[in-house]
């Protein structure tokens, strides 16, 4: 992947997690006084409404209006935010040392510039990455290991997805 692309996928990265989410006409607006803390929590993926075949995952909708799920990244479990606007999975050190991802400091570049300054990472490709029975292998990803606060789920994760909606508050991933 050239380094332009990189640029315009962190740019994306950045102007998505600091942009409020549209909110659907059905959904409430969430609660301003919930503490950031109380919105984090809300992690875990919960299987959609079932006809007794389908094996399509919902997020529920956090306070702070985004969507996080709990990804399988080669069996280790990490918390991410859904960014349908970000091309690759983005991942803070913390969660890709978790997940087995190791890199060396030479190998950070600069891929994007954002509003504080130069961005720098380093490309990957994660062996396995699985949220309920959507899998995927083999998946872009760049680790960012300073000034992410939390980890991306992005395009190259959500190309595997047949569908993606929003359903009130809840976003239903279908595989």
């Amino acid at each position: 992947m050239g380094p332009a692309l990189a640029a315009i996928c962190l740019i994306g990265l950045a102007i998505g997690l600091t942009m409020p989410m549209e909110q659907s006409q059905t959904a409430p607006a969430p609660d301003a006084q919930a503490s950031t803390s109380a919105n984090l929590t809300e992690t875990t993926p919960t299987p959609a409404p079932q006809s007794g075949w389908s094996d399509d995952v919902a997020l529920p909708r956090a306070g702070d209006g985004h969507f996080y799920a709990e990804v399988l990244l080669d069996m280790a479990p990490t918390r991410m935010l859904v960014d349908t606007g970000a091309s690759m999975i983005a991942l803070t050190e913390d969660d890709a040392l978790a997940a087995g991802v190791y890199w060396d400091a030479s190998e950070l570049t600069t891929v994007a510039q954002g509003a504080s300054g130069p961005v720098r990472g380093v490309f990957v490709a994660l062996p396995q990455v699985a949220l309920g029975s959507i899998e995927a292998h083999d998946v872009a990803a760049i680790v960012v290991p300073e000034g992410l606060p939390v980890s991306l789920l992005g395009q190259s994760f959500l190309a595997h997805v047949d569908k993606v909606a929003i359903e009130g508050d809840a976003m239903v991933l279908s595989p």
